[in-house]
């Protein structure tokens, strides 16, 4: 069965899943701006953000009145929201609503990915929605963290991507999916690595290996040049050229130190106690932790499905979120039943998700039917890691020519995944860092597997 409607209506319905994602969102923000007040990173966030619309630069304000500059933090998000704080005020729900259209413009791009002529409609109604009303998506519009921002930046840096394919002149729309990949990367400094798969896949068909490269490191390119003034003012004001922050040490340390895999409270060596310098305590920790990974490299290989488990098994971004920022306001019960409403919803999608990736066109169909069974059997217990693992792995067996056939959301949503389990299998897991495969996975079990 084809696709009911024309262009124009399929174009009615993307733009009324905008609006159901942005009534959505901008209702809930409307009920918890004045309630929910930054917390925990949130409230770094919105004070680099201040400074910076005050005109005193990326810098940190000390207790003792000592004004140094600052990179831990990545800029992306504070250097948006500090232009809208400069233009609109500096209230909190200033950030909330910029949250809210990125969101809904997310939906509309979710739609995009999964819509074709040959799809029937409900498809890309089903994708567009999911994304549009998700439990882990818009509770956590009024958090001003960055995991929601990067996810939805990722969606629509993808359908740029997709529109590549049918495009009059590609290389406008891939200098603009390098553009959105370099703001990513300034939210969420990982994200870069998914710059050159988006890329990859910015042409159709069975082109050869050297167009994809080209275009791979097109999108990257571009990216890079986003990023690099502001790797050149860490060269001079951090005096270390790190890319974007200087956190990976940190972060490097905790998963090194971790016995759950998850966040735990850093045990700073005796070394790096007395250094103060930023980037300096990171390279300090840095180090120490490529010390402590050598001691006992088994023991930190060990960690990682914990690890996995921490970032998949149960996101929990705004439940966490909500009830941090005003436990009054949002107690134990209702951070309770958001955060089982949530699971719920994550675990159907990644089903329907597994579903897909088993059966989609492409090469090994028996072992890929296999992958997607374990996963599916680790979606429906407490392994949900399994599950999102598996889709990654169905991809890769699809084989290069089936991937490049398929949908753009099929290639990216593996990649997505496998990023974000990279990373935090090498610093350390937590939920919501996964929430940026949340709408990925949801559009993934809307795409085309045989005859509608």
């Amino acid at each position: 069965m084809r696709n009911e409607g024309s262009a124009s209506s399929r174009v009615a319905d993307a733009l009324g899943v905008f609006a159901v994602a942005l009534v959505t969102r901008v209702a809930f923000v409307a009920w918890a701006h004045v309630r929910f007040p930054p917390v925990e990173d949130a409230q770094y966030y919105d004070t680099l953000a201040r400074r910076l619309a005050a005109g005193a630069g990326y810098t940190w304000l000390w207790p003792d009145g000592t004004v140094t500059y600052a990179a831990h933090y990545p800029v992306g998000y504070p250097a948006i929201v500090a232009l809208l704080y400069a233009i609109f005020g500096t209230a909190p729900g200033v950030a909330m609503t910029f949250n809210a259209l990125l969101g809904a413009a997310s939906a509309y791009g979710a739609h995009r990915l999964v819509d074709s002529e040959d799809v029937a409609r409900w498809r890309p109604l089903g994708a567009g929605m999911v994304v549009a009303l998700h439990p882990a998506l818009v509770p956590y519009t009024v958090s001003l963290m960055t995991e929601g921002v990067t996810a939805s930046l990722l969606v629509l840096a993808t359908a740029l991507v997709a529109g590549v394919r049918s495009a009059g002149r590609p290389w406008l729309w891939i200098a603009g999916a390098g553009l959105l990949m370099g703001v990513v990367t300034l939210v969420r400094p990982q994200s870069l690595l998914a710059a050159p798969v988006l890329g990859a896949l910015a042409v159709s068909g069975d082109v050869g290996i050297v167009d994809r490269l080209k275009r791979a490191t097109a999108v990257t390119a571009v990216a890079l040049a986003c990023v690099a003034p502001w790797t050149a003012r860490n060269c001079a004001r951090m005096h270390r050229c790190a890319l974007v922050s200087v956190n990976g040490g940190w972060n490097l340390l905790i998963g090194a130190q971790t016995t759950s895999g998850a966040w735990e409270p850093l045990s700073a060596p005796p070394e790096c106690a007395s250094v103060w310098d930023e980037a300096a305590k990171d390279t300090c920790f840095e180090r120490a932790a490529y010390r402590e990974i050598a001691r006992s490299p088994r023991a930190w290989l060990a960690r990682g499905p914990g690890k996995l488990a921490a970032t998949f098994d149960y996101f929990g971004a705004a439940p966490w979120y909500l009830h941090a920022s005003d436990p009054t306001a949002f107690g134990v019960r209702a951070k309770e039943t958001l955060g089982a409403l949530e699971t719920l919803v994550c675990r159907l999608l990644l089903v329907a998700a597994l579903v897909v990736c088993g059966r989609i066109e492409g090469a090994y169909l028996l072992a890929r039917k296999t992958v997607a069974l374990l996963g599916v059997a680790g979606a429906l217990t407490v392994h949900g890691w399994i599950g999102y693992a598996a889709i990654t792995v169905c991809v890769v067996l699809m084989g290069w020519r089936a991937v490049a056939r398929a949908p753009v959301v099929v290639a990216t949503s593996a990649a997505v995944i496998a990023v974000t389990a990279l990373v935090h299998m090498l610093f350390f897991g937590a939920g919501r860092y996964g929430l940026v495969v949340v709408p990925f996975v949801g559009m993934l079990g809307f795409v085309k597997i045989g005859r509608d």
